[in-house]
């Protein structure tokens, strides 16, 4: 790794106001050696120098919620009654092979540092993030998933479940962090989900749960009705016990909610809901578009905020939502309640990194941190009252630079 220096006409440290005329040094370990006002940022003759002209520098992006094993498939589920949705992505993911799903991520990982994230917090089945994560020097945590809606299920469901993260631990490293996920109280049983929360307990393993996402998941634990309790029912799978709770106290009562866990969505949350998650110190992984997208309704952000729960934001799946935009994902979080350009921005970078627990190293340009950098065209004459909304406005197209660790992932132009 090479000492670098980077200079542009803004700084955006998230930690602290605009910087006009800003520079952050790079150390030969990857992480930030300064960053600050250029004046005052040193310039060693040895290190490698660059101005990025009418560019803002800001720490690279968090996006605490994606799919990137479904990469390609956009466009392609048709639309349908989400439990039909979930359906027919299952049948195509069934149809591509071992090879397709490693190139798909692969590539998810490749066009996400194109826009400037730099952290995925991602959610699979095959495996193939995490490899694609180690082998391209990448940064994130890989959520290996775990089925099974029936109670009969679960002793197998769990062998096969801690076997596989056993494989897959081999990828994990400085930056690559594998973590377990019981999908979603439609397709995992209580006593799987409690069995999966005592080893992850045990092992200090995270967590990362889709909750209280859709109406049919509260209609499947309020009444044992909806369209998931109905495929339950044909499949002759024994429906949820203790009927009349909400998704998130359902959960609370198998001891899954914790500070390591990620609940992702929560739109269908009551007061109460909030309350408890917020007691329990979780995180939640905030997907506005693609809550939008399957009308699942607002999620309740704003009240989140207000019981200091950690929020992120991400995109899910192209599946749900194509091109995938941070950006406008955080846009839309804004608008939903209420937040400034500051906390919008907030949300993709040091927010996102608190709700994974990645803050001591990402999320801000702070000296010590990584060297996860990205810079962005900016339009003339921008000034520091309008800079963060101008950043939050830019096309993904804008990213200029890319660098993780400090080493450059992407270059708009050039093959790295």
């Amino acid at each position: 790794m090479r000492l670098a220096r980077y200079a542009a006409p803004w700084l955006l440290p998230i930690e602290g106001p605009p910087v006009s005329d800003g520079a952050v040094l790079v150390d030969a370990q990857g992480r930030i050696a300064a960053a600050g006002p250029a004046a005052l940022v040193p310039t060693p003759p040895e290190a490698y120098l660059e101005r990025l002209d009418d560019a803002v520098l800001l720490p690279g992006l968090v996006n605490t919620h994606s799919h990137l094993e479904l990469t390609g498939l956009e466009g392609q589920v048709e639309d349908a009654d989400f439990a039909g949705w979930i359906r027919h992505l299952i049948l195509l993911k069934a149809r591509r092979s071992v090879d397709e799903v490693r190139a798909a991520a692969a590539r998810g990982i490749r066009e996400g540092w194109a826009s400037g994230v730099t952290t995925v917090a991602d959610t699979g089945d095959s495996g193939a993030v995490i490899e694609a994560l180690a082998g391209l020097g990448g940064s994130g945590i890989a959520y290996h998933e775990v089925f099974g809606p029936h109670p009969a299920q679960v002793e197998e469901a769990f062998r096969g479940w801690v076997g596989r993260l056993d494989e897959l631990g081999r990828f994990a490293g400085e930056r690559v962090t594998l973590g377990g996920s019981p999908h979603a109280p439609y397709s995992v049983s209580g006593p799987l989900y409690a069995r999966v929360a005592r080893h992850a307990e045990e092992v200090g393993l995270p967590l990362a749960v889709h909750l209280a996402e859709s109406a049919e998941e509260s209609a499947l634990l309020a009444g044992q009705g909806g369209a998931f309790a109905e495929g339950w029912k044909r499949r002759e799978v024994p429906l949820p016990t203790a009927p009349g709770c909400t998704p998130v106290a359902w959960l609370d009562r198998h001891a899954v909610l914790g500070p390591r866990t990620l609940c992702i969505h929560v739109v269908q949350a009551t007061g109460s809901d909030l309350d408890t998650l917020a007691w329990r110190g979780v995180a939640v992984a905030h997907c506005p578009r693609s809550n939008q997208r399957h009308g699942h309704g607002r999620a309740p952000l704003a009240e989140m905020r207000q019981r200091g729960i950690r929020v992120g934001v991400g995109t899910d799946s192209v599946a749900s939502v194509s091109p995938l935009d941070l950006f406008a994902e955080a846009r839309a979080a804004g608008q939903l309640a209420g937040l400034t350009p500051g906390e919008m921005l907030a949300l993709v970078t040091l927010d996102a990194a608190r709700a994974l627990g990645l803050e001591a190293g990402i999320g801000s340009l702070v000296p010590g941190k990584w060297a996860d950098l990205v810079a962005l065209d900016l339009p003339p004459q921008v000034d520091a009252e309008a800079l963060q909304d101008t950043v939050l406005t830019r096309p993904r197209i804008a990213c200029r630079l890319t660098l993780l660790g400090g080493r450059e992932v992407y270059r708009r132009g050039v093959a790295l």
